[in-house]
């Protein structure tokens, strides 16, 4: 099995099932209430792990019930949690979500210790990083150690999956230090400077993307599917068609299990229709790390 590192951020969600999301100054009521974990990276974390991948997750959390629990949990899966600190400084992460019934969301979050990952952690976590098949990175954590993360992984030889979520600007240098780029369309946008106009402009965006250094970019769709980008393959990967209940998580998901997929030598199209399989699954399940699905679930879906 090829170990996968995430590092990233861990959170707890507090989650509020409503008619449809508020409009400023609304306020809607019979709302149905639900405590779960999420963070981005955790997120992806757990969805590489139970597509199938040997698992370090790299993360701060607080010294805080949330915080015992968010190490206990991911123990629990499987996930190699050693590298998971507690901070004093700060609780741990929180996001409070709105859902719609047509399944959309609304999302703040506060980081709290997710932004106390910082540089001295990631050295810390140099063996299993510079050992891995893949490291995976959100933008849940401070931007300086993103890249960090880049600017060691380019040193050891290790690949980079990124997905700039939420969505900024990168530098230069990081897109070239990053190899594959995985975007939704309105981080495609932000991220390339670019607005989405017409039926070829996601083509245009991924290959424009491509220029800026990534080995392969990767535009997801939602349940149109995903555009790629690289040199084994460049076009579009169909989607799946399901009744959505809640689209929180979905790229999370499609992000861990593609990295599980490619970390096993899965071609590029192959991985993302796993990964398409698997976002497909979480969206009809309410919450974020209640929705990640299992290996054997994902390739049920597929077959």
């Amino acid at each position: 099995m090829s170990k996968v590192s995430v590092v990233g951020s861990f959170g707890q969600d507090m989650i509020m099932q409503v008619s449809h999301i508020p409009a400023r100054g609304e306020t809607v009521g019979e709302g149905r209430f639900t405590k779960t974990f999420g963070g981005k990276g955790a997120n992806q974390a757990l969805a590489a792990s139970r597509s199938g991948g040997e698992v370090v997750f790299v993360g701060c959390v607080g010294q805080d019930s949330a915080g015992d629990t968010a190490i206990s949990s991911f123990t629990e899966e499987g996930i190699n949690t050693s590298l998971m600190i507690q901070t004093d400084r700060e609780g741990t992460g929180t996001a409070l979500i709105f859902v719609g019934d047509d399944g959309e969301n609304s999302i703040t979050v506060a980081p709290g210790a997710n932004y106390f990952l910082d540089r001295t952690q990631v050295d810390a976590a140099t063996e299993e990083l510079k050992t891995s098949e893949l490291i995976l990175m959100q933008l849940e954590i401070p931007m300086d150690t993103v890249e960090y993360v880049l600017e060691k992984a380019e040193q050891w030889g290790i690949p980079v999956m990124l997905n700039p979520a939420p969505a900024k600007p990168l530098s230069d240098i990081a897109l070239k230090r990053i190899h594959t780029l995985v975007v939704n369309e309105t981080e495609a946008e932000i991220v390339s400077g670019e607005k989405l106009e017409g039926e070829d402009s996601v083509a245009k965006i991924a290959a424009q993307l491509r220029e800026t250094g990534p080995r392969v970019v990767i535009v997801t769709l939602g349940a149109n599917g995903a555009y790629v980008n690289s040199d084994a393959f460049t076009g579009h990967i169909a989607g799946n068609k399901v009744e959505t209940l809640d689209t929180t998580a979905a790229g999370d998901v499609f992000c861990g299990s593609l990295t599980t997929a490619l970390s096993q030598n899965l071609s590029i199209s192959e991985a993302i229709e796993f990964a398409n399989a698997a976002a497909a699954i979480a969206v009809t399940r309410l919450g974020a790390q209640p929705s990640v699905p299992f290996k054997d679930e994902i390739e049920k879906f597929i077959q």
